[in-house]
């Protein structure tokens, strides 16, 4: 477990894809991952008599339904998260059941989990090929789902 004194760094977390049968080991390399986000939706409520405001009070939980991942481009055959994303844009989504996010400590134990449920390709996007810049071409995939579980060892 991290030392408690120090603020915890998000620099070091894998992902993981259940239910693709083809991954492989870069499949787990992202260079970020965003949209892990939760909120209610809120009711207004005036109160009879009361006019000097009104309560809001809580609703259902909306989550962001949109998690995006980055990475370096890696050729078909050589991913399977590429394979799914083309066989999802090509022939048919297929849902994965489950996607977690660890995030880990400096001996790789796992810090944080979140389990991100019914996750789909929403959007696959290459970056700009640009022949006057010298970077790493960054594939983005922004997958949409249905909830997350946050998870503590």
């Amino acid at each position: 477990m991290a030392n408690p004194a120090y603020q915890t760094v998000g620099f070091h977390f894998s992902v993981t894809f259940y239910g693709l049968s083809n991954l492989k080991n870069e499949d787990v390399r992202f260079q970020s991952v965003s949209g892990l986000d939760v909120q209610f939706d809120t009711e207004s409520w005036r109160e009879g008599g009361e006019n000097r405001f009104t309560h809001e009070l809580p609703g259902r939980s909306k989550f962001s339904s949109s998690l995006t991942l980055k990475r370096g481009l890696i050729k078909p055959k050589e991913s399977g998260i590429t394979d799914w994303c083309i066989d999802a844009f090509v022939n048919k989504i297929t849902p994965l059941k489950l996607l977690s996010v660890e995030l880990l400590d400096e001996k790789h134990g796992v810090l944080v989990k979140w389990d991100v449920e019914h996750v789909w390709p929403k959007s696959w996007k290459i970056g700009e090929l640009n022949a006057e810049r010298s970077e790493v071409l960054i594939e983005t995939l922004e997958l949409n789902y249905n909830r997350f579980t946050y998870k503590t060892p």
